[in-house]
């Protein structure tokens, strides 16, 4: 009992101190504090930063986003939050998280990570110019540039060894794509967004709510390895047009920075709109509350009747003072005219223009298309010299190939030349031999009957390391077996011309069909 006094004692004598803090405040300070913390959701380690304001400390924060999705209006809200850190002398980085990028389930692979870099540095500083941010106060930050090195690794490796493995996934639950089975990149993730407040040499770091979790696991984990704990600011999370969280992977919830006039429309004609009585996410109105009023920085006209602030424009929408059609009218032209600058100053360069199709490339999904894509790319030729034999040869890359229509639209030579294309089946007896491998070589069979040069791989190692699906003792018998039907079914498909290959722990050699 004693015990639990003298705990809410210390509390309390906490809470005292940090309310005796707040009245140290100047009023310079206190407009210091008001401009770095309003609009803001949450504000961990609340006493920390207002202790730095009152010493009149250089503080440094940054915010950081992982070059995945291309950037939609909701970028509005944290770049809108770093103006007004700027204009209260705040010292901000951007991080262009490449590396974060990768980890979380691969959103962007290590050959789209150049391109979908330059592409988020070129919208994000188009951004900031239209909503007047001053980007000579900022600094822009490549994550690779630091989180390759040695000390930094040796970190990681520190702190790995102190998160347990379900912290970890809860930490970055929010932000990092569930899975049943989580990659160990995912969980690696929200360490290193942790250790980059220490390497960012920040006093504290910004981001949404979603980011919470990752803020609390950089608070509790950082101090046990002696790298200090930070500030954490958070901005809310603006629903997306159809109530959902906004997601750059949820098309129809975002409107990106790219988006023509048109579709910027359609979309919000088509965003929810529903009462506030319904209880139901209002897209639109969350909109007005976390970006129209914020970057406006005053009173909105709107049907002849003038708000001040967000709270009377909902008063008015819930009395029916001001209709559906009328809040997302008004909406389509305050956006239109924000994003007519961002695409200005990035559509108008050759560059750009470069960037975008090399960071986003469009994929068809139209068969006909796919196929005759796949056909194009099939029949590149990249012609080289064979050495000393002056020969020459057509390297084709490989190619997965899922659509049946493919089949029937492929010639079996190249370009016209002579060489035949090769195809490969891989064949591993994890199993007893089913209908599926069946269907397989009848497939197979089409690829024969068009000339194509076709090659079966009887692959047991694969079986084995395939979480022991075949087990080492059972390898050879169980190759046997496959060989031994398939050699039955070859002879009676008449593809006496495909090759078979077992790939045995050991060598690769070629198996006679007859």
């Amino acid at each position: 009992m004693k015990e639990e006094d003298n705990n809410s004692n210390k509390n309390n004598n906490i809470k005292q101190k940090n309310e005796d803090k707040q009245e140290e405040l100047n009023e310079k300070q206190k407009e210091r504090k008001y401009l770095i913390t309003r609009n803001l959701q949450e504000i961990l380690g609340e006493d920390k930063l207002v202790k730095q304001i009152i010493t009149g400390k250089n503080i440094h924060v940054y915010w950081g986003t992982a070059t995945t999705g291309r950037p939609h209006v909701g970028y509005f809200v944290p770049i809108q939050k770093i103006a007004d850190f700027l204009r209260a002398d705040i010292r901000v980085t951007i991080l262009f998280a490449d590396l974060h990028a990768s980890l979380d389930n691969l959103k962007s692979d290590f050959e789209l990570l150049e391109n979908r870099l330059l592409y988020y540095e070129y919208v994000i500083k188009a951004l900031m110019t239209a909503l007047n941010v001053p980007l000579e106060k900022l600094h822009f930050v490549r994550g690779q540039s630091y989180q390759l090195s040695e000390p930094y690794t040796k970190d990681l490796l520190r702190l790995s060894s102190l998160v347990s493995l379900r912290d970890a996934v809860r930490a970055g639950a929010e932000v990092i794509k569930q899975m049943d089975d989580p990659l160990l990149s995912g969980i690696l993730y929200p360490l290193l967004q942790a250790l980059d407040e220490q390497y960012l040499k920040v006093d504290g770091q910004f981001g949404g709510l979603d980011q919470r979790k990752i803020f609390i696991l950089a608070e509790e984990q950082l101090p046990r390895i002696k790298l200090g704990k930070r500030f954490h600011l958070m901005n809310p999370m603006v629903p997306g047009l159809t109530g959902s969280k906004m997601s750059s992977s949820e098309e129809y919830s975002k409107i990106d920075l790219l988006d023509d006039p048109d579709v910027v429309s359609t979309k919000i004609d088509s965003a929810n709109c529903p009462s506030i009585e319904s209880g139901i996410d209002n897209g639109v109105l969350a909109f007005y509350q976390h970006v129209v009023f914020p970057i406006i920085g005053g009173s909105i006209i709107m049907n002849n009747q003038q708000f001040c602030d967000f709270p009377s424009l909902q008063k008015a929408f819930k009395e029916e003072l001001i209709k559906e059609n009328e809040l997302k009218n008004y909406l389509k032209q305050f956006l239109n005219g924000i994003l007519a600058k961002v695409q200005e100053n990035c559509l108008n360069t050759p560059e750009f223009k470069e960037i975008l199709s090399k960071a986003y490339p469009k994929v068809s999904i139209n068969n006909d298309d796919f196929s005759k894509l796949c056909v194009n790319k099939l029949e590149e030729k990249i012609s080289s010299d064979v050495g000393p034999f002056g020969d020459k040869f057509e390297f084709i890359p490989s190619k997965t190939i899922t659509q049946s229509s493919l089949i029937f639209n492929m010639d079996s030579s190249i370009g016209g030349q002579s060489r035949p294309v090769k195809i490969l089946w891989r064949c591993s007896p994890k199993g007893n031999f089913t209908l599926a491998h069946i269907y397989a070589l009848i497939q197979l069979k089409i690829f024969c009957d068009k000339g194509f040069q076709c090659t079966i791989l009887i692959s047991d190692l694969d079986a084995f390391l395939d979480k022991l699906k075949c087990p080492w003792q059972d390898l050879k018998k169980r190759t046997e077996n496959h060989l031994k039907i398939l050699k039955q079914l070859i002879n009676l498909l008449g593809m006496e011309d495909v090759s078979i290959w077992s790939n045995n722990p050991f060598i690769t050699q070629r198996i006679p069909v007859n």
